[in-house]
């Protein structure tokens, strides 16, 4: 992100207040807005120009023009490296890239093939942007991600067919009922499988730590930024990377839960209306017109449940922090998305 650039100003974290929950709402929609897609390199090279020239005194304060070039670049580029992540694997690509994925495990009636092929494509995704958007402080290797990728497609692919084969069974419940749990194996599968892969792909951020750094205050980042001095890490934290990773995978339960079990609750009321049985040619783009818009609110509630920067006490860490904190012995770190 903007810490990537040329200059020694720090920019404002974001507009809206993070220590408040519809504050980070409000942010999250910000780097989830699938309208940054649309920005060219031309446009990306520009954001980074006017950001550079903030940090580096030539602008004195915040404009609208400066704001949508954060947001430009902040949904852009991973915070740690500072290059652009992948279009597909952005949080802003994600309702897009989601949702043939999710129209295909929410079809009524799987045939067991269709069941394995649609798991397995939406453990792919889930590896890919859990990689994209990890944190890079601590790499994983090539061997590392293969194995991980592997036992996150087992395990979704093994919850999916084991409560497929168990739903049936159940014949003291009524056919409605079991129809009804039938459309909610899916979100089962996802849910499970979703957490289990955000901890396999970043296993080694837990083995090996993550950078913190010491939080500052308003006085000490200014003087630091007169100096041109930059933010150094205190050390890796293995307790601060569980803590990240376990955030991090429980936001994608809370993305997964209205996405995987709304649109087909929904869509079994729907296809009682005559109109709907009259045609069922429309239950496809009913059903994804459901997923698009339940993905688009369901996003910015789930990525802000936990800040992405994260802010802890020192002694909350390893004993080597413990003396090592900023501004009311507090240490931060990025959580990742």
């Amino acid at each position: 992100m903007s810490a990537s650039l040329p200059g020694s100003r720090d920019l404002p974290t974001s507009r809206y207040d993070l220590n408040s929950y519809w504050g980070r709402v409000k942010h999250s929609a910000d780097i989830s807005d699938p309208r940054t897609l649309l920005t060219s390199s031309t446009g990306l090279q520009h954001a980074k120009d006017l950001i550079a020239e903030y940090k580096q005194n030539q602008i004195p304060e915040m404009t609208p023009d400066l704001w949508t070039a954060k947001k430009i670049v902040d949904s852009t580029l991973h915070p740690d490296t500072g290059l652009p992540v992948f279009l597909p694997f952005r949080m802003s690509s994600f309702v897009l890239s989601n949702l043939v994925v999710t129209a295909g495990m929410l079809t009524p009636n799987l045939s067991t093939p269709a069941t394995l092929a649609w798991q397995w494509a939406n453990q792919s995704l889930n590896v890919a942007i859990n990689s994209a958007n990890a944190n890079k402080s601590t790499t994983i290797s090539t061997q590392q991600l293969i194995t991980s990728y592997f036992l996150a497609v087992g395990a979704s692919c093994s919850v999916a067919l084991g409560l497929n084969a168990l739903v049936p069974r159940l014949k003291r419940l009524t056919p409605t009922t079991r129809a009804t749990l039938g459309r909610l194996v899916p979100f089962a599968a996802v849910a499970s499988a979703g957490a289990l892969n955000v901890f396999l792909m970043r296993a080694e951020e837990i083995r090996r730590g993550i950078d913190v750094f010491p939080c500052e205050s308003a006085a000490q980042r200014q003087q630091r930024e007169t100096l041109g001095g930059t933010l150094e890490s205190l050390g890796k934290s293995k307790k601060a990377a569980t803590l990240a990773v376990g955030e991090t995978a429980l936001s994608r339960v809370f993305n997964a839960t209205p996405i995987m079990v709304l649109p087909p609750l929904i869509l079994v009321q729907l296809q009682r209306q005559e109109w709907l049985k009259r045609s069922p040619r429309l239950v496809l783009p009913v059903n994804l017109g459901l997923i698009f818009t339940t993905s688009v609110f369901a996003l910015p509630l789930a990525l802000a449940a936990f800040p992405q920067r994260q802010a802890v006490g020192a002694k909350t860490l390893e004993r080597e922090f413990w003396d090592e904190g900023g501004e009311g012995g507090m240490v931060e770190f990025n959580r990742g998305i």
